[in-house]
């Protein structure tokens, strides 16, 4: 009797091992999920602040659809290429594309572009929860409007360490009436051509342009639809997640809502110690999750209003309404809409930048030293009469073969072999006056990096080539996630600052501003194989040779797919060496 109890009972353990078993195999099928998106982009006329003009849509929209997933997930974009004339590249900003460099969409960089009337893939996993962007990256194409936002929720039954109701996504921007050729031919023009300052600011692709400054109904027309102010419905008790991501091409930015304040939470994916702002800056290619409580008077809306910093603006302040249901969505505030900070007080912004703080439970503790500092001196210069913006007095330029494959296949001679310069004279330059650097150049070499160590990088602004100012520029790097050591007026000290560093609790992010005659200090870890981009967001910035590339860890990547060739020395197949 004892055997057979005993032999029940192995039996019944392994039933409940094998039920297990089955259970753990389900969860996992169930937490990674595949998300598919099948996108077409192409022009279409539209008018988001009123004024008629080409605009680079996804699926017919602008900004495109918003990419929803869990971490995790791996997620699949077939992306066909309908502009018609146009190439195509589509970076997923923030996500760091482990193990699939090929995917990042950069081109140049990563792949060649997507040929008018192709149908590219890409494929990645979201590895981490937060707030991302995707946007194209080819030439200037980002400012046409093609851009979206990314939300990446945590796996079902675990939580965020902060408490809300819903969830909502806002993008903001600013908006040229000129083409993107027209603004990129201005800029690699002799005699130079400034953008100049946009012409609307777009609350989620919303703005409000003055229709008496156009020529006519046909092109400008306040009462079109298209631009009614965006509505951001909320239930009054209710408290909202709002994932705010900036686009702009130019302007860094000021945010605020009406009689609300805001809880900033979560910056480019991570989560922050938790601070309260009445107004948000933010720069272009950087997301924040802020909370806010609606409640206020529910008889009435309220405006949400962002604003042009850092520049002297020229460019009306865009609007947005905070609807309180169950009033009407378009029932304008009766109010003054906000104006927010005064431009050009630096102080505050650096305030916020210094604010920012990695949560605790959440601190991934930093390196306690550094293996390489490479030191970033961020300037305007003059090469052979064009106009360009450079780093350590280089301005960067795009290979015809993109990076990632002429490095993983040795192809020597589709770059220039000498590395940039790790740094600049810091002790005779002088940062607040224009320098003539008649030393400047242009070249398509690269940062290599050894793989899995320990990088500072540290971003040091100048004058421009403009007798009145020293311009912000937000940093992005490709490929990873930085910690930000720190921040300063002034020119870096390379043997005195570093003892400020905060080594603590510093947040990371993988996009950051260097404020006007400041410095910033970053670093990362060189432990994600392939080729990274690293450059100022700002279009034209970006455009006219402000960015470098970091190479690490080569030998690591995977064999590379055949859809991301097909330019360069790699026209007709597989490149030669």
């Amino acid at each position: 009797m004892m055997e057979l109890f005993q032999f029940r009972k192995c039996i019944l353990i392994k039933l409940v091992a094998i039920s297990l078993l089955v259970s753990l195999i389900h969860v996992s099928t169930v937490e990674a999920k595949i998300r598919r998106y099948k996108w077409e982009a192409k022009y279409e006329y539209k008018s988001p602040d009123c004024y008629k003009k080409l605009v680079a849509t996804i699926n017919g929209k602008s900004p495109g659809p918003t990419i929803m997933a869990q971490q995790g997930d791996t997620v699949v974009v077939e992306l066909k290429n309908s502009l018609m004339t146009e190439n195509l590249a589509v970076h997923w900003h923030g996500i760091r594309q482990i193990g699939t460099p090929w995917s990042d969409g950069t081109e140049g960089v990563s792949q060649c572009p997507i040929m008018p009337g192709e149908t590219f893939t890409y494929k990645f996993v979201v590895d981490r929860p937060g707030t991302y962007l995707y946007h194209a990256h080819y030439g200037m194409l980002r400012d046409a409007g093609l851009y979206g936002s990314i939300r990446v929720s945590l796996p079902d039954g675990k939580s965020e360490p902060f408490d809300y109701d819903y969830d909502r996504s806002i993008i903001l921007n600013d908006w040229y009436h000129k083409s993107t050729h027209e603004l990129a031919t201005g800029l690699s023009s002799i005699p130079f051509s400034w953008v100049g300052e946009p012409q609307s600011l777009l609350i989620q692709g919303k703005g409000k342009f003055d229709c008496s400054q156009s020529l006519g109904a046909s092109v400008c027309n306040a009462s079109n639809p298209e631009c009614s102010p965006y509505a951001l419905t909320v239930i009054p008790g209710k408290t909202y997640r709002l994932r705010i991501g900036s686009l702009t091409s130019l302007s860094a930015l000021s945010f605020q809502i009406e009689d609300h304040n805001m809880t900033v939470v979560e910056a480019d994916g991570h989560y922050v110690e938790p601070f309260v702002v009445k107004n948000l800056f933010i720069y272009s290619g950087e997301t924040y999750s802020v909370l806010i409580k609606a409640d206020k008077d529910p008889s009435r809306n309220y405006w949400i209003t962002t604003n042009v910093v850092s520049r002297s603006p020229n460019t009306t302040n865009g609007l947005a309404i905070l609807n309180y249901y169950p009033n009407h969505p378009r029932r304008s505030p009766s109010t003054v809409p906000p104006t927010g900070p005064y431009w050009d007080n630096v102080s505050l912004r650096l305030t916020q930048s210094l604010s920012i703080k990695s949560r605790q439970g959440f601190i991934v503790t930093p390196p306690q030293t550094s293996d390489r500092m490479i030191v970033f001196l961020n300037t305007q210069n003059s090469i052979n009469g064009y106009v360009r913006w450079s780093v350590n007095n280089v301005s960067f330029t795009h290979p015809h073969t993109p990076y990632l494959i002429a490095v993983k296949h040795n192809l020597t001679h589709e770059f220039d072999q000498t590395p940039p310069p790790d740094g600049y004279d810091f002790v005779n330059y002088d940062i607040y006056n224009i320098r003539n650097n008649p030393n400047a150049t242009s070249s398509n070499g690269i940062y290599r990096l050894k793989f899995n160590t320990t990088v500072d990088v540290i971003l040091q602004n100048a004058h421009s080539m403009n007798s009145t100012k020293s311009e912000t520029h937000p940093w992005h790097l490709h490929g990873h996630d930085f910690w930000v050591l720190g921040y300063g007026e002034g020119k870096f000290d390379i043997y005195n600052d570093p003892k400020k560093y905060n080594l603590v609790n510093p947040i990371m992010k993988n996009t950051v501003p260097v404020h006007n005659y400041s410095w910033t200090a970053l670093r990362f870890k060189a432990d994600n194989p392939g080729v990274w981009a690293f450059h100022c967001h700002i279009e034209s910035h970006f455009s006219m040779g402000m960015g470098v590339v970091f190479e690490e860890g080569i030998e690591k990547v995977g064999d590379l797919p055949s859809s991301i060739m097909g330019c360069g020395a790699t026209k007709g197949g597989l490149p030669r060496p």
